[in-house]
């Protein structure tokens, strides 16, 4: 994507300016003033020698997904911070950086915080809202394969009244129409916590039309399967480091 001059030097100085928002391991984010807004810059990476041919070649960059789908949400009613813009910087033996650009947004919390503390202000009002805005993604055949606690963020736009926001965008699978157990697999990485997932069975079942212990058992089915596979590969990692 061609940039103009303003957000071209932001990118070419990305590591000797801007603020610094998260700094991962994989990917870090700086925010910048542009045009009178506060912009997310998102630094991907750059891939190992395999990936670099792949995404030269024969596979969208992660950027390039990212922008792509954001609008694609918001062509569907999904809420995203607005995309503005990708950028892909390639050589001969393929992709080195990358960039994606997106209007940077005020929340108030992640859906993460209402995991990590089960008192949380407006708990259940919050868990319901957010389920209708999963219904939503869902009924559009929209399957965001990162849907984890971290990449939702909450804004509170009124006394009891949220608005929802995915975020960490480059994987998904737009379906037709989704079936109910790829559904409910979608759902299985948000809490490790049987109460949240009442809640939220509960609150799908009545949009969905489908029978309320069905959902429950399905769901907490796939959660647990889920939690299960995390925690068996977080301690093979910790037993390899050990004989490191």
């Amino acid at each position: 994507m061609q940039l103009n001059k303003t957000l071209q030097d932001i990118l070419d100085n990305f590591d000797n300016s801007g603020k610094l928002f998260i700094a991962g391991n994989r990917n870090s984010i700086k925010l910048f003033e542009y045009e009178g807004i506060t912009i997310n810059v998102k630094a991907f990476k750059v891939p190992n020698w395999f990936n670099k041919i792949i995404y030269k070649y024969f596979r969208d960059s992660k950027a390039k997904r990212s922008y792509n789908y954001a609008t694609l949400l918001l062509e569907r009613g999904i809420g995203t911070p607005k995309p503005i813009a990708f950028y892909e910087q390639k050589s001969f033996f393929g992709l080195e950086k990358s960039f994606y650009i997106s209007q940077h947004l005020e929340f108030d919390l992640m859906f993460r915080d209402l995991v990590e503390n089960n008192n949380y202000p407006d708990n259940d009002i919050i868990l319901k809202q957010f389920m209708s805005f999963c219904y939503k993604l869902h009924q559009n055949g929209i399957e965001f394969l990162d849907h984890s606690p971290g990449n939702t963020l909450i804004k509170k736009e009124s006394e009891n009244k949220y608005s929802f926001y995915l975020v960490d965008l480059n994987r998904m699978i737009f379906h037709k129409e989704m079936t109910f157990e790829q559904r409910m697999k979608n759902l299985s990485r948000l809490t490790p916590y049987q109460d949240m997932i009442q809640i939220m069975s509960k609150e799908y079942a009545i949009l969905s039309n489908e029978e309320e212990d069905l959902v429950f058992d399905t769901l907490w089915k796939y959660t647990s399967e889920f939690q299960y596979k995390f925690y068996r590969k977080k301690r093979i990692k910790n037993k390899l480091r050990l004989y490191k």
